[in-house]
């Protein structure tokens, strides 16, 4: 199949040799698990259960509400011991409402969901729901409902289920382990959540640097004529899924549309493997592979690890820090975010826990730009990174805006090749949240604007309405008033015999 070039892009130190070739090891179940209400984007689910309830592993402890939302289930069988605010795995290290579960050391499963015995004769509805009812969110770090993707079918023509395994953060292998462990499930569940959007192909991308995922993946897909699997170049940030999208097919997503506008959903190789377990078994998402590396880590590996375990109870099952970490980070080294503390839950977004050494992180003194263009030409959105911070250091957002400031993802490409040690990736996060600050405050303002409208409107119209109904009443007010009955009036003559 032929590849299409993506634009940038950097070729890092990718160092996944630390975890690449071991086995999944599985965490021993922890005495204390927290798992918070948001672990997804969207609006946190609803606390189901109360202090001192008894729970069994599967039972849902909190219900997904509104639009964008996931359920959250118990990891293990054991007491809630409460629901209380705690640090959660965020740079900000601000609380989050947390159920908080101690172990019983049962690890008995609760009755589950009926398994859907032939899922690709049941509809659409059926699956999405399930999925939905699963917890199951967007495993490769970004944990958009998953759900509410599997509803694009009724909403867009498609014709591509892309399932990225790319995995191009450096370290991280979990994605690559997982489809080497796992392929006949990563197949079958997206063969299902293709059938979910009435998808024809389901192409599925490994980057060239895992050869053994690729083989095993192409020989499990090999019995599906509709599933193929292909290699992709070696190229960081190829796993975001616009570049990957165009990689595969060609076609560049325009800013502020998806990638569904053009055919193509992309989900995770974990999310598929979780949604099999899902539709075929009935089990929700209690666990999740998490590489935990680093030159700080003794014993790097990729851990089975179920939600709501602390990042301390994983750095001790990895045998502890050989050195003292610089930085520990959640996710990977390029876009990941630094914890405030080991005491921090792993959550269904967490794809790896990074306990990195000074020489790891280059934190070297910032300088003066140079103006060497660099972060220009591996900038794989095509924007202008120097011009950009220019002019947020100036606050002149605005303007950083029209220049494209919105459409940055983040990748960190930037930052990583400016030899000026410029943290641009930090402007340009600073500036997207002021401008979401103020596009939420005008859309806000522009609400009650409207609202404000509105009430005039109707006031104006009840008064109209008053106005007339006085103005009909007072006709009939005077035709009845004494002498204005409807009688002849009386003559001169009359009056005077009378």
């Amino acid at each position: 199949m032929k590849l299409f070039p993506i634009r940038g892009g950097i070729h890092p130190d990718y160092r996944k040799e630390l975890t690449s070739d071991k086995a999944i090891a599985a965490l021993p179940m922890p005495a204390t698990l927290y798992i918070p209400l948001q672990q997804h984007i969207g609006a946190p689910a609803e606390v189901l259960v109360k202090e001192g309830d008894m729970v069994k592993k599967g039972q849902m402890i909190a219900r997904n509400q509104g639009t964008v939302s996931a359920s959250q289930h118990a990891p293990t069988s054991g007491r809630i011991r409460a629901v209380a605010e705690v640090t959660a795995p965020h740079p900000s290290g601000l609380p989050q409402s947390t159920i908080i579960l101690e172990s019983d050391g049962k690890d008995e499963w609760a009755e589950l969901p009926e398994p859907i015995t032939d899922p690709f004769a049941a509809d659409a509805h059926t699956i999405n729901e399930r999925v939905s009812q699963s917890g199951i969110v967007g495993m490769g770090g970004a944990a958009f409902p998953s759900a509410i993707k599997l509803n694009l079918g009724e909403q867009k023509k498609l014709d591509i289920l892309l399932l990225n395994g790319a995995e191009c953060e450096p370290y991280l292998t979990c994605d690559d382990r997982v489809m080497r462990e796992y392929p006949d499930a990563i197949v079958d569940g997206a063969r299902i959540m293709a059938h979910a959007l009435g998808t024809p192909r389901v192409i599925i991308a490994i980057e060239q640097n895992k050869p053994q995922a690729i083989e095993i993946m192409t020989k499990a897909a090999s019995a599906f004529p509709g599933v193929e699997v292909i290699g992709v170049p070696v190229q960081y940030p190829m796993g975001s899924e616009r570049h990957l999208v165009q990689a595969i097919t060609g076609r560049e997503t325009p800013a502020r549309k998806l990638t569904a506008d053009l055919g193509v959903v992309v989900h995770n190789v974990s999310t598929a493997r979780a949604v099999h377990d899902a539709v075929r078994f009935g089990r929700p998402l209690v666990a999740r592979v998490v590489t935990v590396s680093g030159g700080a880590i003794r014993e790097p590996k990729n851990v089975l690890t179920p939600i709501g375990a602390s990042i301390t109870d994983l750095v001790g099952f990895c045998g502890g820090f050989a050195v003292r970490p610089e930085s520990v980070v959640n996710g990977g080294p390029m876009m990941g975010q630094p914890l405030p503390g080991l005491d921090a839950p792993v959550v269904k977004g967490t794809s790896g826990i990074l306990a990195l050494t000074a020489g790891e992180i280059n934190d070297n003194p910032t300088s003066a730009c140079i103006r060497c263009g660099s972060c220009i030409t591996v900038c794989p959105c095509g924007l202008s990174p120097v011009d950009m911070s220019a002019f947020i250091r100036k606050d002149k957002l605005e303007v950083a805006a029209k220049l494209g400031v919105m459409d940055c993802f983040s990748c960190g490409s930037c930052s990583y090749v400016c030899p000026s040690h410029i943290p641009l990736v930090h402007y340009f996060n600073y500036a997207k949240g002021v401008l979401n600050d103020l596009e939420r405050e005008r859309q806000k303002n522009e609400r009650i604007k409207t609202l404000a409208e509105v009430r005039t409107i109707r006031i104006e119209k009840a008064t109209e309405a008053k106005r007339a109904a006085l103005a009909a009443r007072k006709p009939a007010a005077d035709s009845a008033a004494p002498g204005n009955a409807g009688e002849p009036k009386a003559t001169t003559e009359e009056k005077a015999n009378a």
